[in-house]
């Protein structure tokens, strides 16, 4: 993976000391989840998504490069990949 998925886009509208967790992920075809945890760690920077019902969670990792968009009045990231490409990470 190139250097570049682990950094949050300029264009993606995140702001360094923004608390994201909570916030519901929406892929390509739907939402998928929220955010249980990020980092904006230079070169490392990732999304932890909770894809799973309350009691049987199921955690992710997403490279912050696949964030294309955040609005932070609706609490709401949106990333470029499909529901089965993330539920496979």
């Amino acid at each position: 993976m190139s250097e570049e998925m682990w950094g949050y886009r300029p264009q993606s509208g995140h702001d360094a000391g923004l608390d994201m967790v909570g916030f519901k992920v929406e892929a390509l075809d739907g939402q998928i989840g929220r955010i249980d945890k990020h980092s904006g760690e230079v070169g490392g920077a990732c999304l932890v998504v909770d894809i799973g019902v309350w009691i049987f969670g199921k955690h992710v990792l997403l490279p912050a490069g696949l964030v294309s968009g955040v609005d932070v009045d609706a609490r709401r990231v949106f990333v470029e990949a499909s529901k089965s490409q993330i539920e496979s990470a």
